[in-house]
């Protein structure tokens, strides 16, 4: 699908779904629990689905009521994949179920589309074996799925650099059904507060760890189990980040509702990073809501730490390009270990849209200040970098078309239905 967009002020409200790092680990935690688990408003996207397919295909019945899913698990007694594990798109789904299968006595074969079979999973591996399982690339030489796995885990210690958190996530979610302890060392941990997601989330399945303050070392006990919970998932942050760039760039008027802002999530930080950047936010905490007011130039001369918010890159660079001086983004290794190599990716759009970029392999940095035009841009199938170019067009001079913009779904289903109520004319064909 291409997308086409002009020029539009916004006015109205917003609101953002149910967070995809929240649904999916509260579907695959309650596939650990021994009884029945209910998931209200769960995020309705692809990925999410994957990750319901995931738990029916370890043996845990499943009840999809729309806005609330009812998941039957089965703890530790997970059975033998029927068929093979299709991620899709999901790194989440393959880095956390991946280290679930090897929880059982047979063999799993992990796959996913073409993205996840470039994207590394060889830390994934290497810690399972470590801890008594076995796994494997089925292709000599690769350190991305397809995978293949056999149990059973034991426990012991597993070795992470750190860069995605959500490998480190995977065994720490794991740890607690095995029948030794397991000690989990992290070299240089990044994304930290995706690991705070993980702990939120297995303490509300009944386990509790210890969170060390610097995240290099974690000792988790064995031979404990998860417990049903009925749960709410929280709107997603990394959504929040698209209306609010596209209201700022634009210099409009909008409410974004129903945000949480006690959530683990760590995406949060980008109100805090605009702010920065002199955008004109009111945090409504009374009202749980973000009131944006447009009109305020955002401001350069800042240096954007990246480390623990990856996912905000696409949003944030595209801020960067409005702003009337350069912003230095930094800690960017890891994002480019995303759906797609984000850093380069934005880097190659925005060039096209008349903005000027210069990247390296551990920061970026966007040059502010000049216009914004209007271009045919790519998404590359990534879903962030889809409604970050979108929300540029909103306010780039001319016309803007976006290619393969339906991969928004990812994380945001409704997204161009939100965008369209507030005004933003977003037109859409097939390509």
């Amino acid at each position: 699908m291409i997308a086409t967009i002009k020029p539009h002020k916004l006015s109205g409200h917003a609101m953002v779904p149910g967070s995809k790092s929240h649904t999916i680990r509260a579907v695959l935690l309650a596939t650990m629990s021994k009884g029945r688990s209910v998931i209200h408003n769960p995020l309705l996207s692809l990925d999410c689905r994957n990750a319901l397919a995931t738990a029916r295909l370890f043996g845990a019945q499943v009840e999809d009521q729309g806005n609330t899913w009812v998941v039957d698990g089965l703890g530790r007694d997970l059975k033998v994949p029927d068929n093979y594990l299709d991620c899709g798109n999901s790194g989440s789904v393959a880095y956390f179920a991946t280290p679930m299968a090897a929880l059982v006595d047979g063999y799993t074969f992990v796959t996913g589309d073409e993205q996840i079979r470039r994207r590394p999973i060889d830390e994934t591996i290497s810690a399972i074996n470590e801890l008594g399982g076995f796994a494997a690339a089925s292709r000599p030489g690769s350190t991305s799925c397809p995978v293949v796995v056999r149990g059973v885990l034991k426990g012991g210690t597993a070795h992470f650099g750190g860069q995605l958190s959500q490998i480190v996530s995977g065994v720490m979610m794991v740890a607690p059904l095995l029948e030794q302890d397991t000690e989990i060392l992290v070299k240089d941990p990044k994304e930290k507060p995706y690991l705070d997601i993980t702990f939120d989330w297995m303490n509300r399945y009944g386990i509790q760890v210890e969170n060390p303050a610097d995240y290099t070392r974690f000792v988790i006990p064995g031979r404990r189990a998860y417990t049903p919970a009925e749960t709410t998932i929280s709107g997603d942050w990394s959504g929040v980040a698209f209306p609010l760039v596209a209201a700022l760039v634009t210099g409009s008027d909008i409410v974004i509702d129903a945000v949480n802002f006690q959530d683990s999530q760590g995406d949060k930080a980008v109100v805090d990073r605009l702010i920065e950047m002199g955008a004109d936010i009111e945090k409504d905490f009374a009202n749980s809501r973000l009131v944006v007011h447009g009109g305020t130039a955002l401001k350069g001369g800042t240096t954007i730490d990246m480390r623990d918010i990856p996912d905000s890159l696409p949003a944030l660079s595209v801020a960067a390009a409005f702003a009337d001086q350069d912003t230095h983004f930094i800690g960017l290794a890891h994002v480019r270990l995303k759906e797609t190599d984000r850093v380069a990716v934005m880097a190659e759009e925005l060039a096209k849209m008349g903005v000027a970029v210069e990247i390296g392999p551990d920061d970026m940095v966007v040059h502010g200040g000049r216009k914004v035009c209007g271009a045919r841009v790519a998404s590359h199938g990534d879903h962030r970098v889809a409604m970050a170019l979108i929300a540029c067009g909103l306010a780039a001079e001319g016309c803007t078309q976006v290619e393969n913009a339906e991969c928004a779904a990812v994380s945001f289903p409704n997204f161009f239905e939100v965008m369209n109520n507030m005004g933003a004319g977003i037109e859409r064909e097939s390509e």
